[in-house]
């Protein structure tokens, strides 16, 4: 990834770390109602604008 730029390297690594599952204590505090993350993605279903 050398000729990436440093911009839309960020980018890419600020949707990395949000595409992860909800928490257990988030779970656990809302008695199981939130379990799945509405902005979770599948990097073969949707794609980037980056």
């Amino acid at each position: 990834m050398g000729k990436i730029s440093l911009g839309r390297k960020l980018r890419l690594a600020k949707a990395m770390k949000q595409n992860r599952p909800v928490p257990v204590w988030v779970v656990g505090k809302t008695m199981g109602k939130v379990r799945t993350h509405p902005k979770r993605r599948y990097w073969r279903r949707s794609k980037l604008k980056v």
